[in-house]
């Protein structure tokens, strides 16, 4: 066993035994080799194990108020594995406790030794069961090592992201169609990059195009490709983003904006795996994967005839929902921390983490534009920031308290983002765009936003 500072650290051994002589024995005997602890019957064993890092367990299977048979011990049993599956108990038992010895083995006891205990016995069965937690912690260790990769950029044990990379890790190997969606700004294209890297296609191409950020008239000509003279500008045949993400992942995000000609082409795509360049002739058959993001709700656009449903239906396999910001939780501060932490070290600045006032102002903010705002506000306050610590006025979130007691998280947060927009709003005299710009969301995410809250734009 190693201690997380590299030193070695004992097994620690729980001996439950209600024979105290039986206990000191054991204590006399493997003290020099175990970090032990005693426990005289089955609620103060459940104690310790509820309360240390345990690693191996000699429980007797007599124990009181009726030590005469196995009732309690068994009980025992089965109560330390519940807490700790990882544990490994040996038992010690009498002679006429064999058949009881063997179901316990069925419950999952690591071994049994009969009474009288021989002591140099004991000590080979302890040290392979320690030598097995040790493997077992580092085949674990390894197996969390292989999870994490792919996701390297993305920080989160809330419950919500860490649901998100389960459903990663199932679906990264196959070749199906998944559609993440999620707020602006929600780390949408991480995810699709962290399912290319632990896909089969990880050595091709991931080829990111956003369908909301590119004129119609441009986007055909830049998904599917063009040939010399299909249109006026056209001096040279040009390869699109689906034929280079031949052999490798197609991101598509903000799949919501396309035009329905182009849904319809797309559609035919990924039914056929094969393009035309606008202007050409030759079938072009194209192997890649298709994921798409939006945040959109495609629902709401389907029953609005304003996306195709069989199109809807190829693309969504599988979905990914994002969780916005507001709703991870301890996520937050943490993600705050390693931003504030890479981005200073960039502008090769230092400074001492985030002031009291910073960290409760970025708790009860509300978030709109996620974590692409709170990467837009801290890099700001690293370029203003004169202290040595972040404050609430260096990420402009110093503004009028809007948190009343006697609210819910959820509906001060909910407050604050309304007031936010509406400010924004009247300082940029209705323009969404600006408005967006300086919130750090995208145009439709706002439109949705002015809609949920009935903001006015002007």
């Amino acid at each position: 066993m190693e201690s997380t500072n590299g030193k070695a650290q004992r097994p620690t051994l729980l001996v439950v035994e209600d024979d105290e002589d039986l206990r000191q024995q054991m204590k006399w005997a493997l003290s020099s080799d175990y970090d032990l602890r005693e426990a005289g019957d089955r609620q103060s064993a459940i104690q310790e194990i509820q309360s240390d890092s345990l690693h191996l367990v000699i429980l007797d299977l007599g124990l009181p108020p009726n030590p005469s048979d196995a009732t309690e011990g068994l009980r025992a049993l089965e109560e330390m594995l519940s807490i700790n599956r990882d544990l490994k108990v040996i038992l010690a038992t009498g002679n006429t406790d064999r058949a009881h010895a063997l179901k316990a083995i069925d419950l999952g006891a690591y071994d049994f030794l009969e009474k009288p205990i021989q002591l140099d016995v004991l000590k080979v069965v302890l040290q392979r069961a320690s030598n097995l937690v040790h493997l077992e912690r580092e085949n674990r260790a390894l197996r969390e090592q292989e999870n994490r990769k792919g996701f390297d950029e993305m920080i989160g044990d809330s419950p919500p992201m860490q649901k998100v990379f389960e459903t990663i890790r199932r679906v990264a190997q196959s070749d199906i169609s998944v559609l993440v969606v999620g707020e602006s700004g929600t780390g949408k294209e991480l995810i699709a990059r962290a399912l290319h890297h632990q896909s089969d296609r990880a050595q091709g191409a991931f080829v990111a195009i956003n369908c909301g950020a590119i004129p119609e008239t441009l986007l055909e000509s830049e998904l599917f490709g063009h040939e010399k003279g299909a249109f006026t500008g056209a001096h040279a045949r040009r390869r699109g983003q689906i034929e280079s993400a031949h052999k490798g992942t197609l991101f598509l995000d903000e799949i919501g904006e396309l035009s329905p000609a182009l849904q319809v082409k797309l559609l035919r795509f990924l039914q056929d795996r094969l393009i035309q360049r606008v202007g050409g002739r030759e079938m072009i058959e194209v192997d890649a994967r298709v994921l798409a993001a939006t945040n959109m709700d495609l629902q709401k656009a389907l029953a609005e005839g304003r996306f195709r449903e069989d199109l809807y239906y190829r693309l969504n396999t599988v979905t990914i929902p994002v969780p916005p910001l507001r709703d991870r939780g301890a996520d937050l501060m943490i993600l705050a921390e390693r931003l504030l932490q890479r981005i200073a070290a960039k502008a090769k600045k230092k400074y001492g983490g985030f002031s009291k006032d910073a960290k409760v102002a970025i708790e009860q903010y509300a978030w709109p534009g996620n974590v692409r705002e709170l990467e837009n506000r801290i890099t700001r306050a690293v370029a203003m920031a004169d202290g040595s610590k972040v404050t609430a006025e260096d990420l402009q979130l110093d503004g009028p308290e809007l948190v009343h007691v006697g609210d819910t998280l959820r509906h001060a947060r909910e407050m604050t983002e309304r007031e936010l927009i509406h400010r924004t709003l009247e300082k940029t005299q209705g323009n969404v765009t600006r408005a967006a710009s300086e919130l750090g969301v995208s145009r439709p995410t706002l439109h949705q936003l002015i809609s949920r809250y009935s903001l006015r734009r002007n």
